[in-house]
């Protein structure tokens, strides 16, 4: 990785099978190649065996600590599930801690009504608790099962300006955090 780049993790928070994920990440991954600043690491939680219980989170292995530790910053991607997120994307959350302080956390939601949204307004009260920031700008999407071309997504010109939008400012937070990290801890 060149050291203009920022390494950002995209964190793939449904678990679901024939989830509506698997096209967003297609997409994601097609338009966030041509931002020349990201060295994009895709961490799909359908692939990370995490415990549920019996562990304490920070003090037992983790098999995504070290990418979430090396990571400037985060995109969660986030599916909206009865007005909240799903349960796998909070123990991902809940599991780490150091991992994500001081670093910036963009979403990208999806969902029918609200494109979730109402997913994003939760997820935005638990980072600050760990010392993150999240971003002004995030993506939306809604109902993207009716944007979906041969199994792929294609994004309606909202969604693309939203998405530019939210990179270019998680590319400002990035930086700028990355910078001003240190490795003494932040005053409680």
């Amino acid at each position: 990785m060149s050291d203009n780049k920022l390494r950002i993790a995209l964190l793939v928070g449904s678990v679901r099978s024939g989830r509506m994920a698997d096209p967003l990440v297609r997409w994601l991954r097609q338009a966030i190649a041509a931002e020349t600043w990201i060295d994009l690491d895709v961490i799909d939680l359908a692939t990370v065996d995490l415990p549920q219980v019996d562990l304490v989170p920070g003090n037992s292995e983790s098999p995504i600590a070290e990418r979430l530790a090396v990571a400037d910053g985060f995109i969660v991607l986030t599916p909206e599930y009865n007005h909240s997120f799903p349960a796998s994307l909070k123990n991902a959350i809940d599991w780490h801690y150091t991992e994500w302080t001081r670093k910036p956390v963009t979403f990208v939601s999806y969902g029918a009504g609200s494109g979730g949204l109402r997913a994003v307004e939760q997820l935005r009260l638990i980072f600050p608790e760990l010392q993150s920031m999240t971003t002004r700008n995030v993506v939306g999407i809604t109902a993207p099962w009716n944007h979906l071309e041969d199994g792929l997504f294609v994004a309606p010109d909202s969604v693309i300006g939203a998405l530019d939008a939210t990179l270019a400012e998680l590319h400002w937070w990035a930086t700028a955090l990355r910078a001003a990290r240190r490795p003494e801890p932040v005053p409680a």
